[in-house]
């Protein structure tokens, strides 16, 4: 069993940026590749980005590339999503979720899910 805690979302003004942080309990957190998905409103939840147990490895939605990284430290158990240059349609909450080694795209492979924190980017 693995739980994760997402925590640093809040309200932004438009071109400001975010630190989520994501840490994990439970099982060894380096045998785990971490995701990053969202979901608005009346919306599926999408895939934000990705990266495998290593950090070598990462992957993000067309959406966000060049504005979003995400990172992880083994050491601390935790996953990051640094979020720059926000944009009020990245409006939702963000959730990470936890899969063992290689991640994914697709919310319904990830095995562990947090419970989420609010951004809102107002215009």
């Amino acid at each position: 069993q693995v739980q994760l805690v997402e925590s640093g979302g809040g309200l932004v003004q438009a071109g400001d940026s975010l630190r989520l942080s994501c840490v994990a309990s439970g099982r060894t957190f380096s045998s785990y590749a971490m995701g990053w998905f969202r979901q608005a409103p009346g919306k599926e939840r999408e895939f934000v980005a990705d990266i495998n147990w290593s950090g070598g490895f990462t992957r993000y939605a067309d959406s966000v590339k060049g504005r979003f990284t995400i990172s992880r430290d083994n050491a601390r158990d935790t996953v990051y999503l640094r979020m720059d240059s926000l944009k009020p349609e990245d409006t939702a909450v963000y959730h990470c979720a936890a899969k063992p080694m290689v991640g994914s795209r697709i919310p319904s492979e990830y095995d562990y899910w947090g419970q989420g924190t609010q951004v809102t980017v107002s215009s």
